[in-house]
């Protein structure tokens, strides 16, 4: 979808197409923002128009399929305009690791977007900057890791939340929203404390986060980016600041119970930790410090949102990929009942686990489910091959041309578990798998996903077969993705039946 067309299918196209007309005519009156190459030799790139700059270009719907064509004419460092907004855009593995791991300070800072702006105002982790992200980052992974991330403790609450999975699955006939429920369970008995599936109050938080993230890759929600001045009329920016002021609301009433109960001698989790350290800060006359409630509400919602839905749909794609390659299924499936036959799975069983492990990291690589990483901005004026990036450009790592680029992995576009395998079978790391990006903001929750991914998947193939419903056959199965601020399968049913006789099937 293009600009264009994102306009001409609004119920108000004219006065849409009006409005642009205007912003055109302000622009070429009263706006230098456009500059050609200036002194130096800044990214080459396709020519830009006033005001639009390459959105003609773009499919909106795709972007980085777009960019990614681009870069076959530009080369792995290339310069596009979205809106007046000047972005550089990096593709390739060794181009994004150069940036992010050799440069990692000049290309550190996040570049947040208007809408993420407008409702965070700077705190939390995933779009802050300067001081107060290296704070709360610490902070986070330091607590994250006394809680037990990516130790026996997670393990033991993942494993039961797996084993309530299978149970919920089985008693909702296999309703696949329960995924996404079912991190956010995990996750929130880390952080907080946990829920019933079926409470409204749990559910109401999942919905949230669901909500905001479709709106967050909807076209209009990128053209308000894109045009934040003259597009707050756009009835999605709305409904997203009304979706997260109902979550504030409801994360306050769950962070007040919490206080009224708090010991500073036994902390229950996440939020325990951090009022305790904001009333010890306090104490000693820091009235300053970025252990703030506005710092508490965001990070935590930053937490929630990047640790559920990415882990749900990428096990989405790995139980629809089992369906549409019942060979590799097959191979799972007598490697797990070989090494570890019925008892419950366990992270180390990864060690022995070599082809599961492949098509894990190959259900990452392929679905790649964030396309375009979140955007950074240069800290500084940096010479990066060559080419003179300025102070404060904003900068597109594309992880999908890493963990599709062809000098790096032999089918790229293919589901292909050996990509990962040895000549012997076994288990290999590839340089260029970087599903959770690279440098200062590489996901801080990497080793918890990791951890959730091998035990829910390897759980669910231990105890089910999935195959395509009756009267669709595994090439009627549809690969295509759906976008919203990830990359998801479309919507789909599957079957799963029982490994063991014991047990019952479903259609998820």
């Amino acid at each position: 979808m293009g600009i264009l067309d994102l306009f001409l299918q609004s119920s108000s196209s004219i006065s849409l197409l009006g409005a642009l007309l205007v912003l055109l005519l302000v622009y070429l009156v009263s706006s230098s923002s456009f500059s050609s190459q200036k002194e130096g030799k800044e990214p080459p790139g396709p020519r830009p128009l006033p005001v639009l700059g390459n959105l003609l270009q773009l499919d909106l719907k795709r972007p980085y399929h777009t960019l990614l064509k681009l870069s076959k004419k530009y080369g792995s460092v290339f310069t596009v305009y979205l809106g007046p907004k000047k972005v550089v855009v990096l593709t390739g593995y060794k181009t994004v690791k150069e940036a992010l791991v050799n440069h990692a300070e000049e290309f550190g800072e996040r570049d947040p977007l208007p809408i993420m702006h407008e409702y965070e105002k700077g705190h939390g982790i995933l779009w802050s900057n300067g001081d107060s992200w290296k704070e709360m980052r610490r902070f986070a992974l330091t607590n994250l890791r006394d809680f037990g991330m990516g130790r026996k403790a997670s393990e033991d609450k993942i494993i039961e939340e797996c084993n309530n999975l299978i149970g919920v699955l089985k008693k909702f006939k296999g309703r696949s929203k329960y995924l996404i429920t079912v991190f956010f369970q995990m996750l929130t008995s880390i952080y907080l404390y946990r829920f019933e599936y079926d409470d409204p109050e749990f559910t109401s938080l999942v919905d949230s986060i669901s909500a905001r993230l479709q709106l967050l890759g909807s076209p209009s929600i990128q053209v308000y980016n894109m045009f934040p001045r003259f597009c707050k009329w756009i009835a999605n920016r709305r409904s997203f600041l009304r979706w997260g002021a109902a979550s504030i609301k409801q994360n306050l009433q769950l962070f007040s119970r919490l206080k009224e109960t708090l010991n500073p001698q036994m902390c229950r989790g996440f939020v325990d930790a951090f009022l305790v350290r904001k009333q010890k800060l306090e104490k000693s006359g820091i009235t300053n410090s970025h252990f703030h409630d506005e710092n508490l509400m965001i990070t935590v919602q930053n937490l929630f949102s990047a640790g559920t839905e990415t882990s749900a749909t990428t096990l989405r794609w790995g139980l629809l990929l089992m369906a549409k390659y019942a060979n590799i299924q097959d191979q799972v499936q007598e490697e797990v009942s070989r090494e570890i036959g019925s008892r419950q799975v366990q992270v180390e069983d990864r060690k022995n686990l070599h082809f599961t492990n492949a098509v894990i990291h190959e259900t990452q690589r392929l679905a790649n489910i964030a396309p375009m990483s979140l955007p950074h901005r240069t800290t500084q004026d940096v010479t990066f091959q060559g080419y003179v990036i300025k102070k404060g450009t904003a900068v597109a790592p594309l992880l999908i041309s890493v963990l599709y680029d062809e000098s790096e992995w032999e089918r790229p576009h293919s589901f292909y578990p050996a990509h990962f395998l040895d000549k012997d079978g076994k288990f290999v790391k590839r340089e260029a798998f970087m599903p959770f990006s690279a440098g200062h903001r590489a996901c801080p929750g990497e080793s918890l996903a990791r951890m959730e991914l091998f035990i829910f998947f390897t759980t669910l193939l231990q105890h089910f077969r999935f195959t395509p419903p009756p009267g669709v056959s595994e090439d009627e199965l549809d690969l295509t993705p759906h976008l919203r601020l990830t990359l998801d399968p479309l919507p789909h049913k599957l079957c799963a039946a029982p490994v063991h006789e014991e047990e019952e099937g479903l259609r998820i």
